[in-house]
């Protein structure tokens, strides 16, 4: 979604050159050439504007990797090593442009950034500040800029009167003549100064494919709010729904910021609604909007409530869909749908309400089948707080959850289940459904084999390889057959959907079906990278009690050994060691301790005060 076929609303302005930019980000009228955009030069000779940084020689490069290794094996604190960082980064100072604008030579400041005080970060950010529009449209450049942005948590709450204060009095005053008051408020003064310059060309920082960058992390610190968000993850509509994983799982980390960040905040969120054409409809700007609206979510929410008033409004006015609201057009639209499904998980409840029976209402079955829409529909469902809004979900997709599994979109059922887990209603009937859905509601016997299919997000026949004639009755659960079966490859949104069902006020069917598998059947599961989280559910579920827990794990007895041997078993039998009772413990060391090679065991066998070994 997001970086596939260009949008009808796009124009020439986004297509790429040859080595990868983009033409024409430029807003009108800003009398600025674009990052690498061929200018004429004396003498009629022309360069590109990437011509003008300053080269790093390979001597200057050689000294900043040693001396980052330096660093790095000096002793973490110290006179000598404070020394070090000093005469290091007053270098970095002499040469920060064409660090920045140097592969390799960028990643070294990257790195150096994280060791810098607060005045000599002070310092360089000063000396980038004259060339920050191409340092920050700059392929190597912008990520120099990200990573001192987020130095920002660190340094913001450093004693800064604290700091330097032994530096020598010839220092002090170069840095009086060169006009650098290296304190707190002007690290303050310089974010500030940088969100004023974006703020002063928003659509171009915000259109440029590097220059976006800078903008969405530059939103985040002015917050003091660190998203997860902006980890890589496939775009394209294609991708697999393991692979597109929902935001409202991303954990924010939240730091202290001056109260100026935050109205300088308020001022950039306005800059989006001069334009929310382009922020709505082109796929590069329309990241920032997505940050923006997590951001204002969390600090100001009333900003937040009327961007998305905005979104919302402006996609209602566009041309109307045949088969109800406009806003149905831009669900299915791969840039405009992202940006929408970020709109649905920071609406308030009534908005939310609103925007459902406004729009969406009598929709979502055809919106579930959709390649694209359906994503957006999972947002809404995550999204849902309210039993009345669940209801009237529920009333609406439940009918079609087998025929939503068969058209290749699991990920909309799992959110059905996680909206009914989280609310706490129709949570019985959902099961139901789903056991209908399966193919194993019905004869009863087969229900015990219920695991196994929600893993692996297989009907009943096909896991099993029956083949049942049309309208014939459904044959009974062959408990033997079942128990010779090795357990099928465990998908990650089968995984989910077990760790939600497990969460249920009643999941006694599912702990049924578990006891029901055997030692081989549940290693596997453990020792699966999606199927060990559904361990850590029945570890962690409150709805879980001790014995139905112990019944469950009693079943792993005599896998304990391959357990420890294995990559993701070993981190489940961490946890089962965590909550165990001295008995249990005493079980799991007796095991482990009679196999010959304990080598082979992870670090963690080792590092509890007792060994397990030696306890009994």
């Amino acid at each position: 979604m997001g970086l596939g076929p260009r949008s009808p609303h796009h124009n020439k302005a986004g297509r790429r050159l040859p080595d990868g930019r983009r033409r024409g980000c430029v807003a009108e009228g800003s009398g600025r050439p674009a990052p690498g955009r061929r200018q004429q030069v004396p003498g009629g000779r022309s360069e590109t504007a990437s011509d003008a940084h300053p080269h790093l020689s390979s001597e200057a490069l050689g000294y900043f990797r040693r001396a980052l290794s330096a660093l790095k094996e000096a002793p973490e604190t110290g006179e000598e090593r404070e020394l070090m960082v000093h005469n290091i980064l007053k270098e970095v100072e002499t040469q920060a442009l064409a660090l920045a604008t140097s592969r390799t030579g960028s990643e070294v400041l990257q790195e150096l950034l994280g060791f810098s005080p607060l005045k000599p970060f002070c310092r360089i950010w000063a000396a980038l500040r004259p060339n920050l529009r191409s340092v920050a449209c700059h392929r190597c450049g912008v990520h120099v800029l990200q990573s001192a942005l987020l130095q920002l948590p660190r340094l913001l709450g450093s004693p800064a009167r604290k700091e330097e204060d032994d530096e020598p009095e010839e220092e002090e005053e170069e840095k009086v003549t060169a006009g650098v008051d290296c304190t707190l408020e002007t690290l303050e003064e310089l974010v500030l100064g940088l969100a004023a310059e974006v703020c002063d060309d928003f659509l171009f920082y915000c259109g440029d494919t590097h220059g976006s960058f800078m903008v969405r992390t530059l939103l985040q610190v002015l917050g003091g709010v660190l998203v997860e968000s902006e980890r890589a993850r496939p775009w394209s509509s294609q991708a697999s729904e393991a692979q597109r994983t929902p935001a409202r799982e991303c954990k924010p980390a939240d730091f202290e910021v001056p109260g100026t960040f935050l109205n300088c905040l308020q001022d950039m969120s306005s800059c989006f609604l001069k334009d929310i054409a382009v922020f709505i409809t082109n796929k590069i700007s329309s990241f920032c909007l997505q940050v923006a609206l997590q951001i204002l979510c969390r600090k100001l929410p009333q900003s937040c409530a009327h961007l998305c008033s905005a979104v919302i409004g402006y996609l209602s006015t566009r041309n109307a869909s045949a088969d109800g609201s406009p806003l149905l057009l831009f669900l299915r639209d791969q840039t405009s749908s992202r940006l929408l499904e970020q709109v649905l998980l920071v609406l308030d409840p009534s908005q939310l309400q609103s925007l459902f029976k406004d729009h969406l209402q009598g929709q979502l079955q055809t919106l579930a089948a959709h390649p694209i829409a359906n994503f957006p529909l999972q947002r809404l469902l995550d999204a849902i707080s309210t039993p009345e809004l669940l209801s009237a979900v529920f009333e609406e997709l439940s009918p079609a959850l087998e025929a939503i599994l068969a058209q290749g979109h699991p990920g909309v059922v799992v959110a059905l289940v996680g909206a009914c887990c989280r609310v706490g209603a129709h949570q019985a009937k959902v099961l139901e459904l789903l056991l209908e859905a399966f193919h194993c509601a019905e004869p009863s016997s087969r229900q015990v084999a219920c695991v196994p299919l929600f893993a692996t997000l297989m009907a009943y026949e096909v896991y099993y390889g029956l083949v049942e004639e049309e309208g014939s009755e459904p044959t009974e659960h062959q408990e033997e057959a079942a128990a010779a079966r090795a357990l099928g490859e465990v998908t990650v949104l089968g995984s989910l959907l077990l760790q939600r069902l497990l969460h249920f006020s009643h999941p006694a069917l599912i702990l049924r079906s578990l006891s029901a598998m055997t030692g081989p059947q549940l290693l596997a599961l453990a020792q699966s990278p999606a199927g060990s989280h559904v361990l850590d559910a029945i570890l962690t579920s409150p709805s879980v009690t001790r014995k139905q827990r112990r019944r469950v794990l009693q079943i792993l007895k005599g896998q304990y050994v391959a357990l420890a041997c294995s990559r993701h078993g070993s981190r489940v039998l961490d946890a089962i060691w965590s909550g165990a009772a001295l008995g249990a413990r005493k079980e799991i060391a007796a095991e482990l301790g009679e196999y010959p090679h304990p080598g082979a065991f992870p670090d963690f066998v080792f590092s509890y005060p007792h060994s397990w070994v030696t306890e009994e």
